[in-house]
């Protein structure tokens, strides 16, 4: 589980109420775990759904959402309260401390007060500095052509980042047409990225875990839809939602782009914390990169967590050295993955992934490198890769030509 934070609302005015959760919606550190019209209704409500944060509002009947208030201390003392009053009356706040409410926040609520509310929840809950849980950490798989091994790597590096047990690790086959997640993984899922998104409102973390399709790995696995007439019934607000889902309940997320960086793939990267982009060195591939790189400046924030992943280094077809390749993108090479078509076919073949199938291998270690360097682990291998002259590359052809 991340440090995302699980939240519940009771508020008898539909306005105030749906004032707030349109404000919920739109932050990425939190998840609307359920609402309620009803005071007498929000402590079972609570004690269903386990959230970390309850949010009561106080105005339709102070009286009756303090004693709620009160019961929720005693029947659910895990859960923070935090209550919201236009009152600015020093005894309804002092009767609301008493109560048991962790903070105390104004209507009309203003966002920076919220933020600093769910700061100090968050501080008591997940612990300050080093401490503190890890956020989630969403990672867009994109291709500079079809056939450039963007499946590959999303898939054995989500197993890469899943053998370590502090990770909870989900991958999205964002393909919706020809996307084969599952073939690499050899499952065959009982449902897939439509059934979620159409029922993303109604789920919770127990739910979608047993949604989606949990490898020998670790990995879990949210596949393509099955029939390619039902690619249109999710939306980019529903993948929005999916995603928001997914990051309050794993530490890691792999997304697969398909190769039409279509709307759904777009909101993929604005919502991402790294984007790898893998190409070949081939001309080709090269010029493609430098396109993508120009849209990608078109959108906000996404250029800057673009990092470009070089695969099948070592392909004895390609003319083109690395540091060509570098000075023809205008950008560093952030990672490379050595050429091992005959191990590749292999994994493909048998649906198992590189971690089980053949984890000495070069292309193995390149991968489980790449997933220690976006997770922060082996500083010192970071360190030795932006060495001068490595340019961030990793150390596995210092013996060949580049």
């Amino acid at each position: 589980m991340s440090n995302v934070l699980r939240l519940a609302i009771v508020d008898p005015s539909d306005p105030t109420r749906d004032s707030l959760k349109t404000m919920l919606l739109g932050m990425d550190r939190v998840w609307l775990e359920a609402e309620c019209s009803r005071y007498e209704f929000f402590a079972d409500v609570v004690a269903q759904t386990h959230p970390d944060i309850g949010i009561v509002a106080l105005d339709q009947d102070p009286d009756k959402a303090l004693d709620l208030v009160a019961r929720l201390n005693e029947t659910s003392p895990e859960c923070a309260i935090l209550v919201v009053s236009a009152s600015t009356d020093g005894k309804l706040i002092l009767r609301a401390m008493r109560a048991g409410a962790k903070e105390f926040l104004n209507a009309p609520v203003r966002l920076q007060d919220l933020l600093d509310s769910l700061d100090r929840i968050a501080d008591r809950r997940f612990g300050r500095g080093e401490a503190k849980a890890r956020g989630t950490s969403v990672i867009a798989v994109a291709g500079a052509t079809g056939g450039v091994g963007t499946t590959s790597l999303a898939v054995n590096l989500g197993c890469a980042l899943a053998q370590d047990q502090k990770n909870s690790v989900a991958l999205v086959d964002l393909d919706l047409c020809l996307g084969d997640a599952d073939v690499f993984l050899d499952t065959i899922p009982d449902y897939t990225l439509v059934d979620v998104a159409q029922n993303v409102t109604r789920l919770d973390f127990t739910l979608l875990k047993r949604s989606l399709t949990k490898h020998s790995s670790g990995l879990f696995l949210l596949p393509r839809p099955v029939q390619m007439e039902d690619m249109s019934l999710v939306s980019a607000d529903d993948l929005q939602r999916v995603i928001g889902l997914l990051k309050a309940t794993f530490t890691h997320l792999v997304v697969d782009l398909s190769k039409g960086y279509t709307p759904l793939d777009q909101v993929a990267l604005q919502m991402a914390n790294h984007i790898l982009l893998v190409t070949q060195l081939d001309l080709p591939c090269l010029r493609n990169v430098v396109r993508l790189m120009m849209s990608f400046g078109n959108m906000k924030e996404v250029a800057d967590k673009v990092k470009i992943v070089v695969n099948r280094v070592g392909l004895d077809t390609g003319n083109i050295s690395l540091k060509k390749a570098q000075d023809t993108i205008g950008r560093e090479i952030f990672w490379q993955l050595p050429n091992d078509y005959r191990t590749m076919v292999e994994v493909r073949n048998n649906g198992v992934p590189l971690i089980e199938q053949a984890p000495k291998a070069a292309i193995t270690q390149a991968i489980v490198g790449l997933a220690e360097s976006l997770s922060g682990g082996k500083p010192e291998a970071e360190e030795e890769a932006a060495k001068p002259g490595k340019g961030r590359l990793l150390s596995l052809f210092s013996g060949k030509k580049k």
